[in-house]
């Protein structure tokens, strides 16, 4: 199978639009049914061999314990509690109201009595119509899903194997459901004091230094379907990397051939490879790998991390592995 098949944005745009919002829907039930964790790391979905997963919620909310999968192959929702019940539905055919009342119906058959505080999209041009009044978004296109989930897992096993390079503190690899990218984050463990009006979302997030890397989708305009604070108007899939706090002169920093800079606003860069130019490159696989690394020693130098302390070459600190 191909590593990195072709995703062109337009081929699956209405799809991913009412996909989206699907997520949208369980994300909004893991977050308030999870228990929290720095950096929103309670929030993401994980990957699993045929979908996406909520991993295990419930207790904190007063319900049992229980766990909403996504199966992107199947394409079906099937949420299960902890004394082995279970319960399902297809995913095509609905409108996000539709689906969204199909999961609160289908959980409560289960005993889980699941909240979603605010019922609306997070950061997507409709967030201010409620999922239950949305029958504008139906498309689901079978073949776009898993090829997306396909592409997901790829690039989530490249992750897996660049995080494993750094000994430091570093995020799961894991896929949000606000802006529908995949990513995983280093962080350094030096304090970033925001001013409270940057929101629950940048302070908490962004609290310690950090490099992030990751890939999307890509988004159909400026400032449509969830582009999130980082990630600018870029409407074709790609790789990507940056650092926050940004350091200065990181723009100036050297990249890979077919990488560039993209400026997302006054004193803010994104690392950019571009989808296509990675899965048409001789070697796409060290093309991203290398790509990622650039891009991380470019922040990291500019924070002043000590990148050799934190190296862990072939994902051990064993001094006496050898990869």
């Amino acid at each position: 199978m191909e590593l990195f098949p072709p995703m062109p944005l337009a081929d699956w745009a209405p799809t991913k639009r009412t996909l989206h919002r699907f997520l949208q829907v369980v994300g909004k039930i893991r977050l308030e049914s999870s228990p929290r964790r720095n950096h929103w790391w309670h929030v993401p979905f994980h990957l699993t061999g045929n979908g996406l997963t909520t991993r295990p919620m419930g207790q904190v909310d007063g319900n049992p314990v229980f766990t909403v999968d996504l199966d992107l192959v199947g394409h079906r929702l099937f949420a299960r509690v902890i004394d082995g019940r279970e319960a399902s539905f297809s995913l095509p055919g609905h409108s996000v109201a539709t689906f969204h009342q199909e999961v609160l119906t289908t959980l409560q058959g289960l005993g889980v009595h699941a909240r979603i505080p605010h019922p609306y999209p997070y950061d997507l041009p409709d967030a201010d119509r409620p999922f239950a009044d949305d029958t504008e978004h139906d498309d689901y296109d079978p073949a776009a899903v898993t090829r997306y989930w396909r592409v997901l897992s790829q690039v989530g096993l490249l992750l897996e194997e660049f995080a494993g390079r750094y000994s430091g503190k570093t995020s799961p690899v894991h896929h949000f459901w606000h802006t529908l990218d995949i990513a995983t984050t280093r962080f350094s463990g030096t304090p970033v004091r925001h001013p409270e009006e940057a929101g629950p979302l940048i302070r908490e997030a962004y609290s310690r230094e950090a490099v992030s890397f990751g890939f999307w989708f890509g988004d159909e305009a400026e400032g449509a379907e969830g582009t999130g604070d980082a990630a600018g108007p870029v409407r074709e899939p790609a790789f990507y990397s940056y650092t926050a706090p940004e350091p200065p002169g990181l723009a100036e920093e050297p990249l890979p051939p077919g990488a560039e800079w993209l400026a997302t606003a006054p004193g803010r860069h994104l690392a950019l490879l571009r989808y296509d130019r990675a899965r048409l490159a001789p070697d796409p696989r060290g093309a991203v790998l290398d790509f990622y690394e650039a891009a991380y020693q470019a922040g990291a130098r500019g924070l002043g991390w000590d990148t050799a302390e934190t190296a862990c070459p072939g994902g051990g600190t064993d001094p006496y592995f050898r990869h």
